[in-house]
């Protein structure tokens, strides 16, 4: 094992001028981009950031992000990103928890009794050979609000280190180019961004997402790795034809996709434009305690699957906490096989069962096969007249109409029923009436899971890494119990 510094140190060497990070038009050369860290590296050590520590990282997507994260790891600290968009409050929060000896992409003092360095900043050349190398016990430390909207920090269980005999991650290759259209402060374009990266990509990040520009990176830089969400993957869709196939693709090798449901419809898109063998897809949390991988191939057999589990790592039970049989919807409950803890919570405490199991609150069921099949979060789950009624189903239906933008549906209390169905699309009533959507609806969902009402809204419901706070969104529609 090796530290991720001596990676990119070994890299620097190997090959000084190649381009390592490119955002909207600037780039960095892998000995620009290490010279940089190493100065920032120097003057947040002498600002007092030590070993240990935790540098929060709120900036956007930018070079800017590698850079924060080179100087954390060079002084043995823990980069913890964060969006840069968040209000004050919410960061406070964070950084409290964190207990940040710094702060990367704020103004100066406007974090009290924190380094603070502003987004663009580039400290002044000094020499970092009086630094210790150290390693980085943990080397990232995302947050998460999950189902229950209070911030926590997921701190990995790996060190800044690795193994530079092992086979490259993520069906990586030697001298590619991932292109990122997703935000860094979310945990899955981190990791595959800092994974190529640190394996010698060329990483191509655009500045947020856009359905054209992503397009656009790939034929430019020869992308052979691209990370996608659906809310992304639909959103390329829906380019007008001759736009979306005049670029050229053939470099592309690899499509991940992850992070939430994707569509069947959707995703049998994609694989009747790019070909089953270029269509991956991943199932696991932050948490890392296992994960599922689905071939294209593998999902045209088993429609809808997120992969096969690994033995002895995935369980569904019921609400009691019996395992239930194969083809029967529960709670799904995973469990790491290594011997060190693949992470810990800091501002949270994991849900468990006896035996090491864990819960993230996701519902689903397993195959004979042992294919794990996803539902919603329990959370989210919406029971209506004695149905249980998962969201991700009607929204999958909902968002094959060309019209709708996004759209997110939520529960609303009914005497009655218990909950009614209740839809928040961002569309254009004049392109699609409540009528029409109804009707398109009825074709495609059984009677009592078409939504009782409507909501139109002009903003998008998702996230650009595809996520949706269906909590938040029915507090704001229901008045204080």
């Amino acid at each position: 094992m090796i530290s991720f510094i001596q990676r990119l140190e070994d890299l620097t060497a190997e090959a000084p001028l190649a381009p390592a990070i490119t955002c909207a038009g600037d780039s960095m050369s892998r000995a620009e981009l290490l010279k940089a860290g190493y100065n920032l590296a120097v003057h947040l050590h002498n600002q007092g950031v030590r070993e240990d520590d935790m540098v929060t990282v709120a900036v956007p997507n930018s070079i800017d992000f590698f850079i924060a994260y080179i100087a954390a790891w060079r002084l043995g600290a823990t980069p913890q990103p964060i969006s840069s968009r968040l209000p004050q409050r919410e960061l406070d929060a964070i950084i409290d928890l964190a207990n940040s000896s710094a702060v990367v992409g704020v103004e100066e003092g406007s974090v009290a009794n924190r380094v603070c360095v502003p987004t663009g900043f580039r400290a002044l050349d000094a020499d970092a050979s009086h630094l210790p190398y150290v390693v980085s016990k943990a080397w990232k430390a995302p947050t998460s609000g999950g189902s229950t909207g209070r911030p926590k920090l997921i701190v990995s269980g790996d060190p800044a280190a690795l193994d530079p005999e092992a086979p490259l991650p993520l069906l990586m290759q030697k001298g590619g180019c991932l292109v990122m259209p997703g935000p860094l402060y979310h945990n899955g374009p981190a990791v595959w961004s800092c994974q190529a990266w640190l394996n010698g990509l060329h990483v191509v990040l655009l500045p947020r997402f856009d359905a054209t520009g992503t397009l656009e990176a790939i034929q430019k830089y020869k992308g052979t790795v691209l990370y996608m969400v659906p809310t992304m993957m639909k959103r390329i869709t829906r380019l007008p034809e001759e736009e979306r196939l005049s670029y050229d693709l053939s470099s592309l090798q690899v499509v991940w996709h992850l992070a939430e449901p994707c569509p069947e419809w959707l995703k049998q898109e994609w694989i009747d434009w790019l070909g089953a063998e270029r269509i991956f897809e991943l199932y696991a949390g932050t948490e890392a305690q296992t994960a599922t991988v689905i071939t294209g191939h593998e999902w045209l057999a088993h429609r809808g699957s997120v992969g096969k589990t690994i033995p002895g790592t995935v369980k569904i039970t019921n609400e009691d906490g019996a395992e239930l049989p194969a083809g029967e919807m529960g709670e799904v409950w995973m469990r790491s096989l290594r011997e060190t803890p693949t992470y810990k919570y800091v501002g949270a405490t994991a849900r468990t069962l006896e035996g090491g199991w864990e819960s993230l609150g996701d519902m689903g069921y397993l195959d004979a096969e042992g294919y794990l099949y996803l539902g919603d979060r329990a959370a989210d789950m919406i029971l209506s007249g004695g149905a249980n009624i998962y969201p991700a189903e009607i929204e999958s239906a909902i968002q094959e109409h060309p019209a709708i933008k996004s759209c997110a549906v939520i529960g609303f209390p009914d005497e009655d029923k218990g909950n009614v169905i209740h839809a928040i699309v961002e569309a254009d009533p004049s392109e699609i009436s409540e009528a029409d959507l109804k009707t398109f609806l009825g074709e495609r969902l059984v009677i009592y899971k078409v939504p009782r009402t409507f909501e139109y809204v002009d903003f998008a419901l998702r996230d650009d890494a595809g996520k949706v706070r269906r909590s938040a969104l029915r507090a704001e529609r229901l008045p204080i119990q």
